[in-house]
């Protein structure tokens, strides 16, 4: 091999790898891609992680806000998260006459922001070691980060941990969390 066609090669295996690191793949919750491209509403119906989630935001008719411009940052629980909540729960909660407890309950989850967690993180910086995050539900999170890892406390003393951050989407962000955040009842 010459020296040109040697050189040849390695520019066209350079520009190959970076073109690879910028048409990076989708990030994967619950098994499928999310597609930045893509609103909320229309990545979390395609995670299997999340079809509680899924379930309770028809239930409590919020698709369409979700569906709406945002931004928003939405800390989703996972389908294990729903099920750390005592027997019977979910179920309670999916039923009509409890849509404006499951209503609150889900809005204490949603930011009117496109907070990503460097953003969140230097938050908690600036405050000193906490954050205090309003929802949309009204509901107070305490943001805090342990380990490098960002941990929401409730207004019931539960704490989520982030458990994959920076999920965009084309009206904001969303955070997995590994517990369903409540309110105080």
């Amino acid at each position: 091999m010459t020296k040109t066609t040697l050189r040849l090669l390695t520019a066209v295996s350079v520009i190959a790898a970076s073109s690879s690191m910028a048409f990076a793949k989708d990030p994967m919750v619950g098994g499928a891609a999310m597609y930045p491209t893509k609103n909320i509403i229309e990545n979390a119906v395609n995670s299997k992680d999340h079809t509680t989630l899924v379930a309770a935001v028809k239930a409590a008719g919020l698709v369409s806000t979700l569906e709406g411009k945002g931004p928003f940052t939405v800390f989703a629980p996972t389908n294990e998260a729903f099920d750390k909540l005592p027997k019977g729960t979910v179920k309670t909660l999916l039923e009509p006459a409890n849509k404006d407890k499951l209503t609150k309950i889900l809005t204490c989850h949603v930011v009117a922001a496109d907070a990503m967690s460097s953003a969140i993180e230097k938050m908690i910086k600036d405050d000193g070691g906490e954050h205090d995050v309003k929802t949309v539900g009204g509901c107070i999170l305490k943001a805090k980060e342990s380990k490098g890892k960002i941990t929401l406390t409730d207004e019931a003393g539960g704490v989520a941990h982030v458990t994959i951050a920076d999920v965009k989407q084309s009206n904001g962000v969303i955070h997995v969390i590994d517990k369903v955040l409540l309110p105080k009842m």
